[in-house]
């Protein structure tokens, strides 16, 4: 059965979403990723024009998915409601590791100096940030505070570390109780 160019384009970011997550921007190979789809490397770079652009598609789509998973979690729900909702969700999602690699791998090709990466990983940061803000309807500390613990989240995960018996990995895997956010407050955040 032939595929749509939009068949084929998803089928194409599922496949390298799942080697980038592995590999990265500079260890994944778009031979592989045509290879896996049945398709030529010549018909990727069609689709998707350069193989940092294929990257930057499938970092987007990680952090897309996040956002959209939290909002949907939330619901109509604003403020600390809001937040332990899309936790919950949050952690839920620590069991999607390709998701949760993407953005680490998209931040760590960032950081490795490569502007055009880091300022779509930025706007991609970005939408996801603002999304949590917008629903949550909270100041920028809490905002911030919660990001934050999942982005720890996501390193526990990179590092797997639920299968390191250790005291510092139990405590680095502490769960996030409903009322952390409760104390702060405009007052404890000048």
């Amino acid at each position: 059965m032939r595929m749509t160019g939009r068949e084929r384009r998803e089928q194409i970011l599922g496949i390298a979403e799942e080697e980038f997550a592995t590999a990265g921007l500079y260890g994944a190979s778009t031979e592989t990723i045509a290879r896996r789809a049945g398709i030529t490397q010549a018909y990727v770079f069609r689709l998707f024009g350069t193989k940092k652009q294929l990257f930057l598609a499938c970092v987007d789509a990680a952090f897309g998915r996040m956002a959209l998973a939290m909002l949907a979690a939330a619901g109509g729900s604003s403020g600390i409601e809001a937040l332990t909702a899309m936790g919950q969700e949050y952690n839920d999602m620590l069991a999607d590791r390709t998701t949760l690699l993407l953005q680490l791998q998209g931040t760590a090709a960032a950081a490795a100096g490569d502007g055009e990466v880091r300022d779509a990983v930025r706007a991609s940061f970005a939408r996801l940030w603002q999304a949590v803000a917008d629903t949550a309807q909270l100041d920028p500390v809490t905002i911030k505070s919660f990001l934050a613990f999942g982005m720890l989240l996501n390193t526990n995960a990179a590092l797997d570390l639920s299968q390191v018996d250790e005291s510092w990995s139990q405590q680095a895997r502490t769960r996030i109780k409903p009322g952390l956010f409760n104390h702060i407050t405009t007052e404890t955040n000048r």
